[in-house]
């Protein structure tokens, strides 16, 4: 186990605990933007929300592995 807080990104991951993923969940523009591998920036959370309000929940699925 490591003895960093999850909370610090480590060589720039992402640690699991910050995305909110599962059947049940509700992806923010954050977390498609963060499971994307981008930074968050103005422009990338606009870009986030035309793919929440085109695909749903699919946006972040079709993200991650």
């Amino acid at each position: 186990m490591s003895d960093e807080p999850e909370s610090i990104s480590v060589r720039g991951v992402t640690p699991d605990s910050l995305l909110h993923t599962g059947g049940s969940d509700h992806p923010t523009a954050e977390d498609v933007v963060l499971a994307s591998g981008r930074d968050l920036t103005p422009g990338n959370l606009e870009w986030a929300e035309r793919r929440l309000a085109r695909d749903g929940r699919a946006a972040i699925d079709k993200l991650l592995p």
